[in-house]
Parts: structure tokens; sequence; C-alpha cells
């Protein structure tokens, strides 16, 4: 375990980074009592840092505001960490140590909760497209539950149960609310013109939905044992009303499925995306306000259908792990930049630095806005009207499309992007063969590397020639 020089006591930053967040009587950003200089020296950057602190008070925090909310209305929640948010051995095994169970994705999220320890019955296994052999692992693993997200996945669940033997696999079914929330349209998810789950809309014969008749159609297979109803509204949601809404939706399908088959699903899942602060005027989502509303929300709408109340799940991913990270990344080449030809024409400044796209496409994908701060020194000029860029061979490769920088930063500078948790090492790519950062934990004046560098020898390895 290494430990850089500890920093000198500073004032926390707030919004929208990480709670051990830093900056010290001599300008320089710290995180978790390590100075970033001191962490640069000795790991390099581009790098992403993770206040494990900060992690696991998060998860700790929506854990606790669910149980106590649900608690109150008379039933149980389990509380999921969304893996495809930011998912590795040691973030796995924190969330699990917190009480937190973990949602995969894919088969390779599957294979490194699987590695981090957890047991089969606390991992849920989505995705819209499952191949055969992520269906067998996850059945081999023993996974509490598998999100079906179309009808033809009911026969092929099934079919795999029978050809292994053993107990009926536990399911839910996940659902299309209609309930539309998030930021970009990518990140929206309830939305009947997209890929995901099925739709609670009848068909335009009559038909029932393809949600109620996939539920039916897992009632009729004894290979499957049905848990309950699955939804996800979106992403990046500041706004909660949407999930009230899609609650009282989902509540309902639960309540014509019992009258129809007698049969009371035992849980409901309401997803995630709970919204997070990215720029320093951003109020993210509380959780102890959502877990409140939510809870009511449940409440209010079994009423209302004369059910009894299921047990909740939620998948907070982002809210967890976004805040709790920073990318350090060292200023390359400085610009100015005359914009506009008109009377009033600007100039901006482009910083590069020596990352980008590739350890964070989200800006590039659906245009997320992220904040800068010089990571080394406070700056001694002005601030002026920046743009920050990587190194990589597309004019859309920007970390952050606006920020006001000092007058003076320069080639050799260090600087922090906050809030980079969430889909920055998920999505990190080799473009233009820059090998992937590291992801570096920090905690109580140590830091330890949980995810290496990538190599150039890495890079080579995969080329055959």
């Amino acid at each position: 375990m290494s430990t850089p020089a500890a920093a000198a006591a500073g004032t926390a930053l707030g919004q929208p980074w990480s709670s051990g967040a830093t900056r010290t009587p001599d300008g320089a950003l710290s995180v978790a009592g390590l100075d970033l200089r001191a962490l640069a020296a000795e790991h390099g950057t581009p790098a992403y840092v993770l206040d494990e602190a900060d992690f696991r008070s998060r998860a700790r925090g929506y854990r606790e505001a669910f149980e106590h909310a649900f608690a109150a209305i008379g039933t149980g929640v389990d509380v999921y960490y969304a893996g495809k948010a930011f998912l590795s051995v040691a973030v796995a095994r924190w969330a699990h140590e917190e009480g937190l169970r973990v949602d995969t994705a894919t088969g390779g999220e599957l294979a490194v909760a699987l590695r981090a320890g957890i047991p089969g019955a606390d991992i849920g296994l989505h995705g819209n497209s499952k191949s055969d052999a992520e269906i067998d692992r996850a059945l081999e693993a023993g996974v509490g539950r598998i999100i079906i997200d179309s009808l033809g996945e009911v026969e092929r669940i099934a079919a795999a149960v029978r050809s292994r033997g053993g107990e009926p696999a536990p399911v839910m079914v996940r659902v299309t609310t209609g309930v539309h929330a998030g930021g970009h349209e990518y990140i929206s998810t309830a939305r009947e013109d997209q890929k995901f789950g099925l739709s609670m809309a009848a068909a335009h014969d009559g038909a029932a939905s393809p949600a109620l008749t996939a539920l039916r159609l897992v009632l009729d297979h004894p290979e499957l044992r049905l848990l309950g109803i699955h939804s996800h509204i979106g992403s990046q949601i500041l706004d909660p009303s949407g999930f009230e809404v899609a609650a009282h939706k989902v509540m309902g399908l639960r309540a014509e499925l019992a009258a129809q088959t007698g049969v009371l699903v035992p849980e409901v899942d309401l997803g995630g995306g709970f919204g997070i602060a990215y720029l320093p005027q951003d109020v993210p989502l509380d959780p102890v306000r959502v877990a409140k509303d939510l809870a009511s929300a449940v409440q209010g709408a079994c009423g209302e259908h004369g059910t009894p109340l299921p047990r909740i799940s939620i998948e907070p991913g982002r809210a967890i792990v976004g805040a709790s990270t920073l990318t350090l990344y060292t200023v390359g080449t400085v610009k100015d930049v005359t914009v506009g030809d008109g009377p009033e024409p600007f100039t901006r400044r482009y910083v590069s630095v020596d990352g980008g796209m590739s350890d964070n496409l989200r800006p590039a994908l659906y245009g997320a806005q992220y904040h800068a701060e010089l990571a080394s020194r406070m700056g001694d000029e002005a601030p002026v009207l920046a743009r920050v860029v990587g190194k990589h061979c597309e004019s859309g490769d920007i970390v952050v499309h606006e920020v006001r920088l000092p007058g003076d930063v320069r080639t050799g500078d260090l600087l922090a992007v906050p809030a980079t948790g969430a889909y920055g090492r998920s999505m990190a790519s080799n473009y233009n063969h820059v090998p992937r950062p590291p992801v570096i934990a920090v905690r109580d004046g140590a830091a330890r590397v949980i995810v290496r560098r990538e190599t150039e020898a890495d890079l080579l390895a995969l080329d055959l020639g």
C-alpha cells in the first residue's frame, strides 16, 4: 500500500466533489488526506481517484434511508449497487460490506461480482440480449434473480433450467411504464420506442400488453419462479415525481396480474437513476426524501388497489460512486481561440489534457456537463473562459465544455474533474491506442491501486499480428 505525503488540513470543496476532497492552505487539492500532487508523482496521470470512505458513506446512506422509509410503512427493501456505473472487485466488496446486493448487466460484470466473493443469492443479472452462456453462468452461480427483458427469454431461461435440472430459477419481468425521466434521451429507459423491457400498453388489437403476457408466460413455466416486476425509468433523475408515477403504474400491473391469475408477486423493483451533482450549482437527489416519497407512493398505490405491500428493491449506482471519484489529469498544450466573426467575438482558452474521451466518453456521447479546477495550485491570475479537451483525434473530444480557469493555467499543471466515478472507467476505451488509466482508492491518508493502469504491453498482447 502506497502512502503519498498526507496533505495539511484544508477547506472542504462541497458539490460536486467527494466529501473527502479539500483545498489545502497552499492551494493544492487533496482527497482523504492525500495531496494530489504526491499522488500524481507516484502513480502518474490520468488517473481515477476514488474516495473509499465517501463511497461507503453514500452506500450506507441509501440503504439506511430506504430501510427506514419502508419499515415505516410495514415492508422491507433491498438495495442493489448497479455495477454498470463502475464495478471492480474492491468496489463490489465495499458495496456488499455496507449491506448492498450487486446488480450486474453482463457476464463480465457477473464474473467480477463472483470474484469479489459476493454470494450468488445477492446478485442480480440484467441484460436485454443475454447470451446462453450468460444465462448458464447465472444459473450455475445461483443468482438471486434474473431480470427477463423479452418474451423470447422466458423459454430460453426455462430451457436452460430444464437442461441443468434443479430448482426453478428466480426471475423478474422488466416492464416499460411509459414514464419519461432523466437527462439525455439515450438514458431515458422507460419510453416505448427503445430496446429495454416489455410495454405495459395494451396491444392495438385489444390483446393483453406484452408486460402482462410475459408475466403470465412465466407462470406457465414450472422451471421459473416469478419474484416480481421490475421497472427502470431513466438515469440522472433529479425530479423524484417520475418514480412516484411509475410506482403507481407498476402496482396497478401487479394488481391486474393477481386479479387474472390469483398470483400476487412478492417483490417490485423500482430501479434507480438517482441524479447527482456534476456542477457546483447542481442539487443532487436526497436519499431520505426520495425514499420517503417512494414509500408513500407505494403505500398509496397498494391502498387504491387493495393489495398487500410488496417487498421493494432499488438500484442506485451512479448516486453512490459518481461523486466519490475524480479524474486527475496533467495539462499539455494551452491555446487561445477567437470565437465568432461578428461585432462581439470572444476568446476561448483551450486547455488540453493527457486523457479525454477514452477515459470519459459521456461529454462526447451525449453532451454531459462537468466541472474542473486546478489541483496543483490556486493560480495567480483572474479566471478566463476555458474548454478542457482531450488528446484524441476528434474535435468532439471534450472533457469540460465550459469552465472558468485561472488565466495563468499552463503546461504541467494538474487538473481535477470531479464526479467521474459513474461511467468513466466503465465506458473507457483504447481509442488511439491509449492505455486506460488506473483506479486508485484513497482512505485515511493511504492510497491503493485497485485497478492498475494498462500498458502498451497490454495493448500489444492482444494483437496477434
